[in-house]
């Protein structure tokens, strides 16, 4: 705009900004401007995932593609590993330690290949799952998506993994005469459930290791002593007979031993409903949600926070 002097010269002044004085946050709301990177709302992190499922399935596998691709037998491995693991364990803890008390052979060796496969299946979610971010920093700080994709998309690979040895877990049933019936359709809620809980399990070490790498290298040790605490090579029912009730119930609610008292009560003919805990579905149905639900809000929390500094 411009005005006439007394001494009839004009000057010309700039009109008022309608911004003027506005802070940078009321600028940024005013304009639709939002923090790059931001976290966004519970609600909108699930619609993201949801439009990323195509790429969570397909990363998944190209994963247990290129897990044993340098190996000669490749994807034989799946199944090898935990046989052999389950071959060492039947010698040292069946034969040597006599942990088979209380059952047949025809009930313990499958009893412990069952066992030892399904610890797997959750063993390696973890494991997959606490090198989530920190092993993948390239992919989460050049692409925008949401980092949950990475935790689950490992859990599903171990899923995959575990339904291809399932094929061998069934033979080794079968081969000590427990055959195919109505138990076994089970196994269908019991594999969902326990990789709901395996999911929310590597959402919450998937951050605690992104902001702690080392973290990896202590989780074999606390997996170990998880593993013998759950009941994979012996039954906590035989083992603690006679000692107090309140241990053994400890010992059999974990989560863990839950599934895989679900899974061998399933699949075994001798090992009835004595050897689990009152009230196990549902107990397995509470890990299952409140992992999933919690390790999910714990992961989401610190989603703007992966891939920084």
């Amino acid at each position: 705009m411009s005005e006439t002097m007394h001494d009839g010269t004009v000057a010309v002044t700039a009109a008022a900004s309608p911004d003027a004085g506005l802070t940078a946050a009321e600028l940024a709301a005013k304009y639709g401007l939002s923090v790059s990177g931001a976290r966004p709302s519970l609600v909108e992190y699930v619609r993201q995932l949801w439009g990323r499922r195509h790429f969570i399935l397909a990363f998944s596998q190209a994963k247990l593609t290129a897990q044993y691709s340098q190996a000669k037998l490749g994807q034989l491995w799946q199944v090898a590993t935990p046989l052999l693991n389950a071959a060492v364990y039947f010698f040292i803890f069946g034969l040597i330690l006599h942990a088979s008390r209380g059952m047949s052979q025809d009930v313990y060796i499958p009893f412990l290949v069952t066992g030892v496969f399904v610890f797997t299946f959750t063993q390696s979610s973890v494991m997959s799952g606490v090198r989530a971010i920190s092993g993948n920093l390239g992919l989460v700080r050049a692409l925008h998506f949401p980092r949950a994709s990475l935790p689950i998309s490992f859990s599903l690979q171990q899923l995959q993994q575990l339904l291809f040895s399932m094929l061998v877990l069934f033979a080794v049933a079968i081969g000590f005469g427990s055959y195919p019936g109505l138990s076994w359709l089970l196994i269908v809620p019991v594999l969902v459930l326990q990789f709901l809980f395996n999911t929310g399990l590597a959402l919450i070490v998937a951050r605690m290791g992104a902001k702690t790498p080392d973290l990896a290298q202590l989780m074999p040790f606390l997996l170990r002593t998880w593993m013998y605490a759950s009941g994979v090579m012996f039954s906590i029912n035989n083992m603690l007979a006679g000692r107090p009730e309140w241990i053994v119930r400890v010992l059999q609610v974990n989560p863990v031993a839950i599934y895989m008292d679900l899974m061998r009560f399933a699949l075994i003919d001798g090992y009835g409903s004595s050897h689990l805990p009152p009230h196990v579905w549902a107990i397995a149905l509470f890990w299952a949600v409140v992992f999933f639900a919690g390790g999910f809000v714990y992961f989401w929390k610190a989603e703007e926070r992966y891939g920084r500094g």
